[in-house]
């Protein structure tokens, strides 16, 4: 009896522990590494191209809808100059409103100040900004958002967008974020449903290791990311590797725990 009683003590503190993903995570915009490799667009004689898109885009920008194909997000795109430094661009995924972004060029050119808003699938707006710096020389007889940038800093971004929640029981992971985004699976690199977003479909996670887990994103059974997902150990910190299968970059970022309800009281 002695024996059975210390089995369900021992239970009761390994079974049902905590594991050190589980919480609220919150990303840390200041402390993001960008890739290096830089976003090539376009807009000239009515035409805005996007070279750096998988697949290109090359459509009028006359602010109606365009038909394109191969993006796993959006299916159409309509582009329109609101003004001699400014650009806005609609995405939809059977006419329903992905996200809606607008860049304007400064006076010097050389900066583009990007405000963006996505619209998820079950969850409210999310809004933010960031800002880029032009790689090269303007392209000539061309609207100055023409050249090619990279992104330098994320100013803001609506909470609901940089935020998730993780629960780890076992071998089962469960992911949630106030955009509606979810998921359930096993860490054993098999194919589970990816539920509130438009780009993804399926979502396959395995453990690398006691700190490290590896979650690839897929739509309809091609890989579009794979992501590397590290807690440090002291539990504060959870380090993300993305590497975005589709155009060949690779980013770094952090995410801060949040305190808990009863943390903090």
């Amino acid at each position: 009896m002695k024996k059975v009683i210390m089995l369900v003590l021992l239970c009761a503190a390994t079974c049902f522990a905590q594991s050190s993903f589980d919480g609220t995570w919150k990303t840390n915009l200041s402390n993001i590494e960008f890739s290096p490799k830089p976003d090539v667009f376009s807009l000239q004689n009515g035409m805005y191209k996007c070279s750096s898109c998988v697949p290109e885009i090359n459509v009028k920008a006359d602010g109606t809808d365009q038909a394109v194909s191969g993006h796993p997000g959006y299916n159409t795109i309509a582009v329109k100059q609101l003004d001699d430094n400014t650009v806005q661009a609609i995405r939809k995924m059977d006419g329903k409103v992905v996200s809606e972004v607008t860049e304007t060029v400064d006076n010097n050119g050389n900066t583009l100040n990007v405000k963006f808003t996505d619209h998820p699938m079950n969850g409210d707006l999310v809004k933010g900004s960031y800002t880029m710096s032009r790689v090269g020389k303007t392209p000539s007889r061309a609207h100055p958002i023409s050249g090619s940038w990279r992104i330098d800093k994320v100013s803001q971004v609506s909470d609901n967008g940089v935020t998730m929640t993780i629960t780890l029981q076992g071998d089962q992971l469960s992911m949630s974020a106030p955009t509606g985004e979810s998921y359930s699976a096993k860490l054993d690199g098999k194919d589970y449903p990816y539920h509130g977003n438009y780009g993804i479909s399926h979502v396959s996670l395995r453990r690398l290791n006691a700190n490290t887990i590896e979650e690839t994103d897929k739509k309809d059974g091609k890989v579009l990311s794979v992501y590397r997902m590290t807690v440090s150990p002291d539990g504060k910190t959870l380090t993300i590797v993305e590497n975005d299968k589709l155009r060949g970059t690779t980013s770094k970022y952090e995410m801060d725990r949040q305190p808990t309800m009863e943390g903090a009281k």
